[in-house]
């Protein structure tokens, strides 16, 4: 496992970090096999563990407090969100910081989260939605400092809106941020014109989620593919999303090299970028956190395949099922 420096905060986190929103109660997690691949991570170098409490109202937080428990002599570095107040994913231009992210509430589920950790102290605390208009409103900030000043939190940070890396751009510059959580993989591109350069220049850390993109760049993806009822992807791949997403993973396939495959393609498409301080794929089984820390040991693909790859760059904006 190699590691990176995580913004201004100086932590070296492992490149490869650990998304928890599986573990949260999607289709088929099961608290035994995840607790077995969290610790299995710890073991391959993993740090970095970045869950919510939205992931099952708590109950991804409490599974990493019971990694953190088991591991006392390990420096393991906890990221979680604060839900909106108005369980409005994503949120919508217009909302103001009363409706979504009120000083009071802030606080509130900072204490949550933390009961939930069983931690003294949150390493970066993030906000799950993001308006860049609320720069503006002071409170927000005067909130964080106040906590952090009671040793309750670490670092701050935001988490982007699908599609839209611009809507986070002035919350960098402020200076107000430690982090920013973005999706960015071999489609979703869009970081690098305008957030990663501001990243750059305040020194803000960056956290790549979705490098598989939501599963299709694992290229197990069919036009026939179905999720158990109640499971988030079967409104988000509705026939259009799902036709599209295939279609363009299928493009990628005569690009995989000889003895890789295309998930270790995506992951260490996105190691390329020396912006990117660490990435959250989801793994709730123990061959996924041994394929995904792999990566890192690989290292960045060679520059003739990560410019070919950056041909197959997917603009797009958000939709009503785009979440």
């Amino acid at each position: 496992m190699r590691y990176r420096r995580f913004g201004r905060t100086g932590w070296m986190v492992s490149e490869i970090g650990y998304g928890m929103w599986g573990m949260g109660g999607w289709s088929g997690s099961e608290d035994a096999e995840s607790l077995n691949s969290l610790q299995l991570a710890v073991d391959l170098g993993c740090n970095f563990f970045d869950t919510a409490w939205a992931y099952g109202d708590g109950h991804s937080e409490r599974l990493l407090g019971q990694l953190v428990k088991a591991n006392p002599n390990r420096r393991l570095y906890i990221a979680t969100k604060i839900p909106p107040k108005n369980r409005i994913w994503p949120s919508r231009r217009g909302f103001t910081l009363d409706e979504v992210f009120p000083p009071e509430y802030i606080e509130e589920y900072v204490h949550k989260s933390l009961e939930n950790l069983g931690v003294e102290t949150i390493d970066l605390i993030q906000f799950h939605v993001w308006e860049d208009d609320w720069v503006q409103d002071p409170r927000w900030a005067k909130k964080l400092d106040e906590l952090r000043g009671q040793g309750l939190i670490r670092a701050a940070g935001i988490s982007i809106n699908r599609w839209e890396p611009w809507n986070g751009v002035k919350a960098v510059r402020s200076g107000l941020i430690d982090a920013v959580q973005v999706i960015y993989n071999i489609f979703d591109q869009n970081p690098e014109d305008e957030l990663f350069p501001a990243c750059r220049e305040m020194d803000v850390a960056v956290i790549a989620r979705v490098p598989f993109d939501e599963g299709t760049l694992t290229g197990t993806l069919t036009l026939d593919s179905k999720w158990p009822e109640g499971d988030w992807r079967n409104t988000y791949f509705v026939p259009e999303n799902l036709k599209a997403s295939v279609e363009r993973a299928e493009r990628l396939r005569p690009l995989i090299p000889a003895g890789m495959t295309m998930p270790e393609m995506a992951l260490r498409f996105i190691l390329n970028e020396p912006t990117v301080s660490t990435i959250i794929p989801g793994m709730r089984k123990e061959h996924h956190v041994r394929a995904n820390i792999a990566c890192s040991d690989d290292g960045p693909l060679p520059a003739d395949l990560h410019q070919a790859l950056r041909a197959h760059r997917w603009d797009r904006t958000p939709t009503e099922w785009s979440q």
